[in-house]
Parts: C-alpha cells; sequence; structure tokens
C-alpha cells in the first residue's frame, strides 16, 4: 500500500463496506436509476402526467403557481438529458435531481467497489434530520420565488 493512501486510511476517508452496505447502495442506485429512467420513458412516449398526478389546484385557484409546481416537468426535462432546462423550468428540481444523480454515483462506487466514504458517515452523523428539511425548504421557496417572478412577469 502507498504511503498516500496509508495516511487517507489514517483519517477514516476511506473504508471497506460492509457488505449490508454494498447492498444498500446497490439498492439506492438501482431506485433512483428507475426513477430517472421512469421520467424519461414518460417523456419519451408523451403520457401524460396530469391524467396520473392531477393538475395543481393551488394554481387553478389562484393562477400562480405553487411552490412545487414546474417540478414534474423539470425532471421530465432532466431525465432527458435536458439539464439547463430543467434548472430554467423550476430551480429546485434541477438542483435535486443533480442530487439524486451524485447520490447514485456514490452508491454505486459503494456497491461495485466497496468503498466506504467516512466523511460523508461523519457528515451525516454531525447533521441533524432539522437542518437537512430547513435546507430542502429554503431551496423549494427559492426555485417557487423564481417561478412566481417568471409568471408575475409574463402576467404584465
Amino acid at each position: 500500500m502507498k504511503a498516500s493512501q496509508q495516511l487517507n486510511n489514517k483519517r477514516g476517508v476511506f473504508g471497506r463496506a460492509s457488505s449490508r452496505q454494498r447492498l444498500t447502495g446497490a439498492a439506492v442506485c438501482l431506485a433512483v436509476i428507475a426513477f430517472f429512467g421512469l421520467f424519461w420513458f414518460v417523456g419519451r412516449y408523451k403520457i401524460d402526467m396530469g391524467w396520473w398526478f392531477g393538475y395543481c389546484g393551488f394554481k387553478q385557484r389562484f393562477d400562480l403557481p405553487c411552490p412545487t409546481c414546474g417540478m414534474t416537468t423539470a425532471v421530465l426535462a432532466f431525465a432527458e438529458g435536458k439539464i439547463f432546462e430543467a434548472f430554467y423550468i423550476q430551480p429546485a428540481a434541477g438542483l435535486l435531481c443533480c442530487v439524486l444523480v451524485v447520490a447514485a454515483f456514490l452508491a454505486l462506487l459503494v456497491a461495485v467497489f466497496g468503498v466506504r466514504f467516512g466523511f460523508l458517515e461523519r457528515f451525516f452523523a454531525r447533521v441533524k434530520i432539522v437542518y437537512v428539511i430547513a435546507a430542502l425548504l429554503i431551496i423549494i421557496a427559492a426555485g417557487w420565488a423564481v417561478t412566481l417572478t417568471r409568471a408575475l412577469a409574463e402576467k404584465n
């Protein structure tokens, strides 16, 4: 083992994943691939998502986009490879899709190579769920501000 590898292992940056962690990584990676695969299929064959999920009642009632308006359309665009278009449609959805892709990549590394990321484990051990929920709410609020501003500008 090289000296640089020993240094990284002493810090706990990388480790060996257990078989349970590898299975969990495989499940996470496959779930994200299935999620984007479903949306790619829906976009490719022009399936009406409004029929499945219903149309936005907030937008119908107040004639303004709701906080999650455009999320489905943005995920469809992201799944079809139109990443910048996804960010334009709904910035929060584009960001969350990018986070899902990074999570799937890291889960793939855990599943295939058995790499355990010690720095991620320490990070998530210190971060409380309240902070994660607050960050998600801030991201959605920021995305809503962009779509709301765009909708109000189109009205005038």
